[in-house]
C-alpha cells in the first residue's frame, strides 16, 4: 500500500513540475525580457544564459519522464533551482526598473522560502529521496 502510494505520488510529482519546468523553459527562450530584468549583474552574457537556463529547464523535464534519464533530471533541476536562487534574491530585494509592474514581499517572501521545497521535489521526482513516504 505505502508502495502504491509513493508510486502515485512520485507519477504525479514527475508530470506536475515537468510540466511547470516545461513551460518555464518555453518562457525564457521566447519571452526573455522579463528573465533578463532579474538577473543580477554580474552573471556574464545574460541573453546567454537565459536561453541555456531555459534550455536547461526543457531537458530536465523531458528527463524526469524518462526512466533512464529521471535521476539525472531530478539531481539536474534541484541543482537548477539553487543556481537559479540569486536571482530570485535579486528580484526580490531590488525590483525591477521603474516603469515595470513590482511585486510585493506577499509574493517574494514565499517564494524564497520555498526555494528548498523545489529543490526537495525535484529529487523526489527524480526518485533521489524518498521522504516524506518511506516508513520509519
Amino acid at each position: 500500500m505505502m508502495r502504491d502510494r509513493e508510486s502515485q505520488a512520485r507519477r504525479l510529482s514527475r508530470w506536475v513540475l515537468g510540466a511547470l519546468y516545461a513551460a518555464s523553459g518555453v518562457l525564457h527562450l521566447m519571452a526573455p525580457a522579463g528573465f533578463l530584468l532579474i538577473t543580477p549583474t554580474w552573471v556574464p552574457s545574460p541573453h546567454l544564459v537565459i536561453a541555456a537556463t531555459g534550455l536547461c529547464e526543457i531537458v530536465g523535464a523531458v528527463g524526469l519522464q524518462i526512466p533512464l534519464l529521471r535521476r539525472a533530471a531530478g539531481i539536474g533541476l534541484a541543482l537548477y533551482a539553487v543556481c537559479v536562487f540569486p536571482a530570485n534574491i535579486q528580484h526580490a530585494l531590488h525590483g525591477l526598473p521603474p516603469g515595470y509592474p513590482q511585486l510585493s514581499w506577499w509574493y517574494h517572501g514565499p517564494r524564497l522560502a520555498l526555494q528548498p521545497v523545489l529543490v526537495w521535489w525535484a529529487l523526489f521526482a527524480g526518485v533521489v529521496v524518498t521522504w516524506p513516504f518511506r516508513r520509519a
